[in-house]
């Protein structure tokens, strides 16, 4: 697997023995609540020796109405992300939902991620590649694990090795999403790490509210199933109050329970890793 960059991205936080992850609230909302989420996402990771990239977009281009919350505005934003860098020395991971936001976000942070449903967009692809930051593509809610291969490869033809594939569910139905975790080897077979988003993959898009509903009381089964079909990162939003979260409210943890989650998994690693 090329997880070569791993240990350039994390530096001394790299733990090789344990899982990565990404983990912030889904939107900045403002400097006070992204640092006050920061500090104890930092702290919680430095506890059970997990590296640690911090995650909010910047702005939310993907919202089911017109009057939802997509931002603070895109300059603020993007330096509130390179204040928890600076300030935690840990890297920051963002969304980009164009092409012509990439080279603008890598002036910021680390990692460049790539929506779910615009995983096929060449043009974003490729300018992501051409900064040369890591790339986290989610796999699509409309593809088969095995279409992923085309997204690294459009990647790597532009020159970017560095790169990573996030599971995070398939449409169910209309309003559910499902984890087939025989997708995780399988997008591992691309040579690349694997991240399983264990917050997304629990959304219930599509309501008649115009709200996306979710169901976070299952993040710690997806969780564990996932450490336990090997995952080498997990993906997971966290707000101190979910339910006045601005975006994606209805499927994130408790920061309360991050904690107590982390503790488990990483016992849950070490077993794996003895398999």
């Amino acid at each position: 697997m090329n997880d070569s960059f791993l240990p350039t991205l994390f530096g001394d936080n790299y733990n090789k023995d344990n899982f990565f992850l990404l983990a912030g609230p889904c939107v900045v909302e403002s400097e006070e609540m992204v640092m006050t989420i920061a500090e104890r996402v930092v702290a919680i990771c430095d506890k059970h020796g997990i590296p640690l990239v911090f995650k909010a977009s910047y702005r939310k281009a993907n919202r089911t109405r017109l009057d939802s919350f997509t931002g603070i505005g895109d300059e603020e934003g993007l330096k509130i992300l390179a204040k928890v860098r600076e300030t935690f020395n840990v890297p920051v991971v963002t969304d980009i939902h164009d092409a012509s936001e990439a080279a603008l976000a890598a002036e910021y942070v680390d990692v460049l991620q790539i929506p779910a449903f615009l995983c096929r967009q060449t043009d974003i692809l490729v300018a992501a590649a051409k900064t040369g930051k890591v790339v986290n593509v989610k796999k699509g809610q409309f593809l088969s694990p095995d279409a992923m291969q085309f997204a690294v490869t459009k990647i790597k033809e532009s020159g970017n090795d560095n790169i990573m594939l996030t599971e995070r569910g398939t449409t169910f139905g209309y309003q559910d999403l499902l984890v087939d975790f025989r997708g995780i080897p399988t997008m591992q077979g691309f040579n690349v790490p694997v991240v399983l988003d264990c917050t997304h993959s629990l959304q219930q898009p599509n309501q008649s509210s115009g709200v996306t509903g979710g169901n976070p009381e299952m993040i710690e089964t997806i969780a564990r199933a996932g450490i336990a079909v090997g995952a080498d990162g997990l993906f997971i939003e966290t707000h101190p109050e979910p339910s006045k979260a601005k975006s994606d409210g209805a499927n994130m943890l408790h920061l309360d329970l991050l904690d107590g989650l982390m503790e488990k998994l990483v016992k849950l690693k070490v077993v794996v890793n003895t398999l």
